[in-house]
Protein backbone atom coordinates (compact mmCIF):
# COMPACT_ATOMS: atom_id res chain seq x y z
CA UNK A 1 0.00 0.00 0.00
CA UNK A 2 1.48 2.92 -1.13
CA UNK A 3 1.26 6.39 0.88
CA UNK A 4 -0.97 8.62 -0.42
CA UNK A 5 0.49 11.93 0.95
CA UNK A 6 3.95 11.28 -0.57
CA UNK A 7 2.19 10.23 -3.61
CA UNK A 8 0.30 13.04 -3.86
CA UNK A 9 2.94 15.50 -3.34
CA UNK A 10 5.06 14.07 -6.06
CA UNK A 11 1.98 14.24 -8.47
CA UNK A 12 1.61 10.75 -8.63
CA UNK A 13 -1.89 9.89 -7.24
CA UNK A 14 -5.22 10.61 -8.97
CA UNK A 15 -7.46 13.51 -9.04
CA UNK A 16 -9.24 12.11 -5.58
CA UNK A 17 -7.17 12.98 -2.66
CA UNK A 18 -6.25 9.83 -0.68
CA UNK A 19 -6.48 7.59 -3.99
CA UNK A 20 -3.80 4.75 -4.19
CA UNK A 21 -1.85 4.29 -7.12
CA UNK A 22 1.55 2.23 -7.86
CA UNK A 23 5.08 3.55 -6.63
CA UNK A 24 6.88 4.72 -9.60
CA UNK A 25 8.89 2.37 -11.82
CA UNK A 26 12.80 2.86 -12.58
CA UNK A 27 12.14 4.77 -15.69
CA UNK A 28 10.17 7.74 -13.11
CA UNK A 29 14.09 8.12 -12.29
CA UNK A 30 16.37 6.30 -9.65
CA UNK A 31 15.60 8.77 -7.19
CA UNK A 32 11.47 8.02 -7.11
CA UNK A 33 12.42 4.08 -7.03
CA UNK A 34 15.16 4.20 -4.64
CA UNK A 35 12.47 6.92 -1.95
CA UNK A 36 9.58 4.21 -3.09
CA UNK A 37 11.84 0.63 -2.23
CA UNK A 38 12.61 2.30 1.14
CA UNK A 39 9.03 3.98 2.20
CA UNK A 40 7.30 0.21 2.09
CA UNK A 41 9.55 -1.19 4.42
CA UNK A 42 9.41 1.63 7.27
CA UNK A 43 9.68 0.13 10.78
CA UNK A 44 8.53 2.56 14.14
CA UNK A 45 9.50 1.29 17.02
CA UNK A 46 9.51 3.28 20.15
CA UNK A 47 12.24 2.62 23.02
CA UNK A 48 11.43 4.02 26.73
CA UNK A 49 14.41 4.02 29.10
CA UNK A 50 14.04 4.94 32.82
CA UNK A 51 17.39 6.27 34.84
CA UNK A 52 16.85 6.76 38.51
CA UNK A 53 19.09 9.19 40.46
CA UNK A 54 19.55 9.36 43.96
CA UNK A 55 20.65 12.42 45.70
CA UNK A 56 22.29 12.35 49.47
CA UNK A 57 21.45 15.37 50.93
CA UNK A 58 24.06 16.67 53.51
CA UNK A 59 23.38 16.39 57.07
CA UNK A 60 24.30 17.44 60.73
CA UNK A 61 23.86 14.68 63.00
CA UNK A 62 19.28 14.79 64.59
CA UNK A 63 18.85 16.50 68.25
CA UNK A 64 18.61 12.85 69.24
CA UNK A 65 21.82 11.48 67.69
CA UNK A 66 23.17 14.61 69.26
CA UNK A 67 21.40 14.04 72.54
CA UNK A 68 23.00 10.44 72.57
CA UNK A 69 26.53 11.35 71.64
CA UNK A 70 26.40 14.13 74.64
CA UNK A 71 24.78 11.74 77.08
CA UNK A 72 27.87 9.18 76.01
CA UNK A 73 30.46 11.99 76.45
CA UNK A 74 32.68 11.27 79.65
CA UNK A 75 32.40 14.56 81.96
CA UNK A 76 36.34 15.00 81.59
CA UNK A 77 37.59 17.09 79.15
CA UNK A 78 39.12 14.59 76.84
CA UNK A 79 37.13 13.55 73.61
CA UNK A 80 36.23 9.98 73.03
CA UNK A 81 38.57 7.93 70.47
CA UNK A 82 37.10 7.31 67.29
CA UNK A 83 38.43 3.86 65.63
CA UNK A 84 38.12 2.59 61.99
CA UNK A 85 36.98 -1.06 61.57
CA UNK A 86 36.78 -3.09 58.29
CA UNK A 87 33.06 -3.66 57.06
CA UNK A 88 31.57 -5.08 53.89
CA UNK A 89 32.20 -3.35 50.45
CA UNK A 90 28.87 -2.06 50.33
CA UNK A 91 25.87 -0.28 52.24
CA UNK A 92 22.20 0.07 51.15
CA UNK A 93 21.91 3.73 49.46
CA UNK A 94 18.14 3.68 51.14
CA UNK A 95 20.07 3.34 54.79
CA UNK A 96 21.94 6.51 54.18
CA UNK A 97 20.41 9.36 56.15
CA UNK A 98 23.06 12.33 55.05
CA UNK A 99 26.69 12.81 54.39
CA UNK A 100 29.06 15.09 55.60
CA UNK A 101 32.57 15.72 54.39
CA UNK A 102 35.61 14.49 56.55
CA UNK A 103 39.62 14.96 56.72
CA UNK A 104 41.75 13.16 54.91
CA UNK A 105 39.39 13.11 51.32
CA UNK A 106 36.65 10.81 53.24
CA UNK A 107 32.82 11.54 53.19
CA UNK A 108 30.60 10.46 56.36
CA UNK A 109 27.78 8.87 55.52
CA UNK A 110 25.07 8.34 58.36
CA UNK A 111 22.63 5.54 58.36
CA UNK A 112 19.82 5.52 59.33
CA UNK A 113 20.23 3.06 61.86
CA UNK A 114 22.94 5.32 63.71
CA UNK A 115 26.02 3.89 62.58
CA UNK A 116 28.41 6.33 60.72
CA UNK A 117 30.59 5.34 58.08
CA UNK A 118 33.18 6.30 56.41
CA UNK A 119 33.42 6.50 52.34
CA UNK A 120 36.82 7.51 51.24
CA UNK A 121 37.11 8.81 47.77
CA UNK A 122 39.56 7.73 44.76
CA UNK A 123 42.52 9.82 44.10
CA UNK A 124 42.44 13.23 42.28
CA UNK A 125 38.99 13.86 44.23
CA UNK A 126 38.21 15.97 47.14
CA UNK A 127 35.98 15.88 49.63
CA UNK A 128 35.11 19.63 49.34
CA UNK A 129 33.11 19.62 46.48
CA UNK A 130 30.54 17.21 48.10
CA UNK A 131 29.78 19.76 50.69
CA UNK A 132 26.05 19.84 49.42
CA UNK A 133 25.82 16.29 49.01
CA UNK A 134 25.80 14.13 46.00
CA UNK A 135 23.70 12.02 43.50
CA UNK A 136 24.43 8.35 42.63
CA UNK A 137 22.89 6.08 40.55
CA UNK A 138 20.37 3.55 41.46
CA UNK A 139 21.96 -0.10 40.58
CA UNK A 140 19.24 -3.28 40.51
CA UNK A 141 20.67 -4.21 44.04
CA UNK A 142 20.07 -0.91 46.08
CA UNK A 143 23.39 -0.72 47.50
CA UNK A 144 26.10 1.77 46.70
CA UNK A 145 29.12 -0.55 46.88
CA UNK A 146 32.93 0.67 46.82
CA UNK A 147 35.27 -0.12 44.00
CA UNK A 148 32.11 -0.16 41.75
CA UNK A 149 29.78 2.49 42.12
CA UNK A 150 30.40 7.15 41.22
CA UNK A 151 29.30 9.84 42.84
CA UNK A 152 28.71 12.68 41.59
CA UNK A 153 28.96 16.07 43.43
CA UNK A 154 25.59 18.57 42.67
CA UNK A 155 28.73 20.72 41.09
CA UNK A 156 29.37 18.26 38.18
CA UNK A 157 32.47 16.33 39.66
CA UNK A 158 32.13 12.25 39.52
CA UNK A 159 34.36 10.03 41.64
CA UNK A 160 34.71 6.68 42.19
CA UNK A 161 33.76 5.28 45.64
CA UNK A 162 36.73 4.16 48.00
CA UNK A 163 37.07 1.75 50.82
CA UNK A 164 34.23 1.84 53.50
CA UNK A 165 35.00 1.30 57.31
CA UNK A 166 32.46 1.63 60.42
CA UNK A 167 33.21 4.21 62.71
CA UNK A 168 33.21 3.15 66.02
CA UNK A 169 33.47 4.72 69.50
CA UNK A 170 35.79 3.53 71.64
CA UNK A 171 37.12 4.19 75.31
CA UNK A 172 39.85 6.43 76.53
Amino acid sequence: MADPIAMESAGLAGDLPGAEAEWPQADAGPLLSIVGAVGRDVARQVSIEQRLIIRIAPQAPSPQQRATILSDLPRKSASPKVEERSMGKCVPVAGIAGVQIAPQNRLLLFMRDTRVVSAALDKGCTARDFYSGFYVARTADGQMCSGRDKLQSRNGANCKLGKLKQLVQTGN
